[in-house]
């Protein structure tokens, strides 16, 4: 199997730490991001592995060189020279020629890989978003309308579930065809265009630990559920 990584960003949510290192290094427990995704695409039993880099990419491929991973799989890099987008920098990467797995780099999560992708086979999508159901506190009191603007019910605060994407994918390789080499593409746009075009959207609902590491916030979250049990997140 093959996976895309995208570890081009700048982070800039998570300055200072990103002021001297690129996202993906930025430690989780003993080891960077992009090592305990790595060991888990590996054990899912993913062999090729394409990490697009940008900001501070060299780094990432002097930590990798060095790291026994990086003889255990087979680990390319697609530099880019501008930023394309979570969606864009895969219109210009050879060699996805089979379903593959795209990524943000930045992600603490024990995903069934091995499932996603079976999901997607099963399915017969054209494309797979991982979804978690997140909840979000609203600080406000929310009104129900009818008509005339007659208020007809009221919720102080309310929670409301949501489903979200986690920024894990499985593309099959003919949706490569529909993103223009070199320019910007966002994931959420690909998504649309393929709704709009009358492709396959799948959305993949096992549930599962995902932490985005977006903020300090998180970061200090993933930190403390790591510590708390490592080996779910490394086997």
């Amino acid at each position: 199997m093959k996976a895309v990584i995208l570890a081009g960003g700048q982070g800039l949510r998570m300055r200072p730490y990103t002021a001297i290192l690129p996202k993906p290094l930025l430690p989780i427990g003993d080891l960077p991001i992009i090592e305990i995704i790595l060991r888990r695409l590996e054990k899912a039993g993913v062999t090729d592995v394409v990490i697009a880099i940008g900001y501070l990419g060299n780094l990432i491929q002097t930590y990798l060189s060095q790291n026994s991973i990086s003889e255990r799989m087979n680990i390319i890099y697609h530099v880019e020279e501008k930023p394309l987008g979570t969606a864009g920098a895969i219109g210009t990467i050879a060699g996805l020629d089979e379903p593959f797995f795209v990524m943000n780099g930045d992600l603490l999560s024990d995903i069934d890989f091995n499932a996603m992708m079976q999901h997607h086979l099963d399915t017969g999508a054209d494309l797979t978003v991982g979804v978690v159901t997140t909840e979000v506190q609203i600080q406000l009191g929310v009104l129900s309308l009818g008509d005339e603007n007659t208020v007809t019910g009221y919720d102080e605060k309310p929670k409301m579930s949501y489903a979200a994407s986690m920024g894990i994918y499985v593309y099959s390789p003919h949706v490569k065809s529909l993103i223009h080499p070199n320019a910007y593409l966002d994931a959420p746009s690909l998504v649309l265009r393929l709704i709009e075009e009358a492709h396959k959207v799948s959305g993949f609902t096992q549930p599962c630990r995902w932490i985005d590491i977006g903020n300090p916030g998180e970061y200090e979250r993933a930190q403390q559920e790591f510590a708390d049990n490592p080996g779910a997140f490394l086997q």
